[in-house]
């Protein structure tokens, strides 16, 4: 099981993206730090410089068929940015329509909003995202986890750091379940 992990330069919530990480390593898989930019992103402690973790791949040099799934952590900085960058939004893109599973959470759905993919499905996020989902035709709820099972694609999304227990169990789970044969 090969995951994405999509993230912006700087601006990641680091729990968002290091206890992910652990529970794709801890069930076998591999997962791939992929980002705009080479070289290092910078995690965030909410507003807080954390600690800074090495690129492996550029966004606009891999494709989503190089991968089984895809995580986006959040962090408010983080998904702004992914948003805005073509590059991102198209990877995005291209994991939903060709079925492979997405895992959101906190402002993450906001990249999932750019590239025009929620729209008919239930997702849950950070509160305040909740008027951008469902401008964007999603159903918005106020869940720990929340897995939509739509075609394409599954999306998994959770509200904040606080759900990441139940957030990383339940992607782990899907993903596997819908993982390729190596």
């Amino acid at each position: 099981m090969r995951i994405a992990f999509l993230v912006a330069p700087e601006g990641v919530e680091q729990v968002e993206l290091t206890d992910p990480w652990q529970a794709v390593v801890d069930a076998g898989g591999e997962p791939v730090l992929v980002s705009t930019e080479a070289g290092e992103i910078q995690a965030f402690n909410h507003l807080d410089k954390a600690d800074t973790f090495p690129v492996q791949q550029v966004v606009g040099e891999v494709s989503a068929d190089s991968f089984d799934g895809l995580v986006l952590p959040g962090g408010v900085a983080n998904p702004d940015a992914l948003r805005t960058d073509e590059k991102a939004v198209a990877f995005v893109r291209d994991f939903v329509g060709q079925g492979r599973p997405v895992a959101a959470i906190c402002h993450a759905p906001w990249t999932l909003i750019e590239a025009d993919v929620v729209r008919g499905r239930t997702l849950t996020s950070w509160p305040s995202l909740q008027t951008d989902l469902r401008n964007a035709g999603a159903t918005w709820v106020d869940e720990q986890v929340s897995v939509c099972d739509a075609q394409p694609s599954t999306f998994v999304t959770s509200r904040k750091p606080d759900d990441l227990k139940a957030f990383c169990e339940t992607f782990v789970g899907e993903f596997l379940k819908q993982s390729r044969p190596a």
